[in-house]
């Protein structure tokens, strides 16, 4: 199958509270597939910082890749995606902001669910999310153990990124695919809608909490496979 393909690398970026860990079900169907998965550590101090980190990322393939990005990491793909390494874009229920636009501005289009746990910025301008909103608001199908680590692992989350304006969308230059998680309680399905209808990017719906990639490692993996195959 993959003697056809014409790209075999794939750069996963995370997003807020979270790190490069919660790939690993998404990294295995990839690779299994023949795929070469390269998973950004973000340190998600600035969207210039994820942008740099993603970079490297994709020095290191050294060749054409499809840049994926889950939640915040879609703000860090649509900057970062210009790369000249990068064949195409999915968004992973993921802001997909435009010239001037930050992932902030979109997250307020819509009245958060009850379940959304995010909590304003710290004496030190971190995000965090509520621990007890977690499970529920973030990853509600992935078992609490899983849901327990991850919260553990998460990175801490500069504010000042959500609210850096994109200067340069690379949706606009290079193909873009989106999967809207149905069951959402992070980012409103309705706002994943309306940014992914806007800019003409190949959309699938996905039953599932915010962490689809996660929970429906199989599903994400297919997407990603149709973008490499249409390349």
């Amino acid at each position: 199958m993959m003697e056809n393909l014409n790209v075999k690398n794939v750069v996963l970026v995370h997003g807020a509270f979270a790190d490069g860990s919660g790939y690993k079900a998404l990294y295995n169907e990839l690779t299994k597939k023949g795929f070469n998965v390269v998973v950004v550590q973000n340190p998600l101090t600035s969207l210039e910082d994820d942008v740099l980190a993603t970079h490297v990322a994709l020095d290191r393939v050294g060749g054409p890749a499809i840049l994926a990005g889950h939640s915040w990491g879609g703000a860090v793909i649509t900057q970062a995606g210009n790369h000249p390494n990068v064949a195409a874009l999915v968004y992973i229920a993921a802001f997909q902001p435009d010239n001037g636009e930050s992932a902030l501005q979109w997250l307020q289009t819509a009245p958060p669910a009850p379940e959304n746990g995010v909590l304003p910025p710290d004496d030190k301008g971190i995000v965090y999310y509520d621990k007890d909103k977690f499970h529920a608001g973030f990853c509600a199908d992935i078992d609490k153990e899983e849901a327990e680590f991850m919260y553990a692992s998460q990175g801490a989350f500069y504010a000042k990124g959500f609210v850096t304006p994109i200067t340069d969308a690379a949706w606009r230059h290079k193909p873009a695919y989106g999967l809207i998680a149905t069951e959402d309680k992070s980012i409103a399905p309705e706002i994943q809608h309306a940014m992914y209808s806007r800019s003409n990017t190949i959309v699938k719906e996905i039953k599932g909490s915010h962490v689809i990639f996660m929970s429906q490692p199989e599903l994400v993996a297919e997407m990603i496979i149709k973008a490499a195959e249409n390349i």
